[in-house]
C-alpha cells in the first residue's frame, strides 16, 4: 500500500525538479514516479500542472524570502543582518539553483510575478537595512539594487563555476565593505 502523499511532499519533490531541470521539469508525471505516488495523488491535492507549479513557487518565495528575513532578523544590527545574509548565500549554493531556474523562465506566465514580488521585498528589505545603517533614501535604494545585483551574480557564479570563488570569508567582508562604504 503506498503512503498518502501531501502537498509539501508534491512541492518539495517539484523544488528539487525545479532546481534540477528548470520548470519544465515540474511536470506530474516523473513527479509521481519519484515521489512513489500516482498522478491521482497531484490531482487530489491540485487541479492540474500550473496550480502545482504556482503552489511550488509561493513555497520557494516563503523559504527562501521570508523564512530567510525573519532568520536574519535575529541578528542585533543592520551590518551584522547583512553579514548574516550574505553569508547565507555563500553558504549553499543548492538554496540558488531553483532561483536561477526560475531567472531562466522569467518569461513564464507563473513564474514572472513571483520573481517581481521576491525581488521587490528582497530589494525592499536590503534598503530597509542601508537605511538603517544612515543612508539616505536614494543612496539606500541604489545600495540596495546594488547589493542584490551582487548577489544575483555570486549565485550565477558559484553555481557555473565555483571554483573561480575561493576564499568565500574574504570575498564576503570585501563585497560588504564596497556596498557599505561612505566614500
Amino acid at each position: 500500500m503506498r503512503k498518502r502523499r501531501t502537498k509539501d511532499d508534491w512541492t518539495g519533490v517539484a523544488l528539487r525538479a525545479l532546481a534540477e531541470g528548470g520548470v519544465a521539469a515540474v511536470a506530474v508525471e516523473p513527479l509521481a514516479v519519484r515521489l512513489g505516488a500516482t498522478k491521482g495523488s497531484a490531482y487530489w491535492h491540485f487541479p492540474n500542472r500550473e496550480a502545482l507549479l504556482t503552489a511550488t513557487l509561493e513555497r520557494w518565495e516563503r523559504e527562501h524570502t521570508e523564512a530567510v528575513i525573519e532568520r536574519v532578523e535575529a541578528e542585533t544590527t543592520p551590518l551584522g543582518r547583512l553579514r548574516l545574509l550574505f553569508g547565507m548565500v555563500l553558504e549553499d549554493i543548492r538554496d540558488s539553483a531553483v532561483e536561477l531556474a526560475m531567472l531562466a523562465a522569467k518569461d513564464d506566465p507563473a513564474v514572472a510575478p513571483v520573481l517581481r514580488r521576491v525581488a521587490e521585498r528582497r530589494i525592499g528589505y536590503l534598503e530597509d537595512l542601508f537605511r538603517a545603517m544612515g543612508f539616505p533614501d536614494g543612496t539606500a535604494r541604489h545600495r540596495a539594487v546594488l547589493a542584490y545585483s551582487v548577489y544575483l551574480g555570486q549565485a550565477q557564479l558559484l553555481s557555473s563555476t565555483p571554483h573561480v570563488v575561493t576564499a568565500r570569508r574574504a570575498l564576503l567582508e570585501d563585497m560588504l565593505a564596497a556596498v557599505t562604504s561612505r566614500a
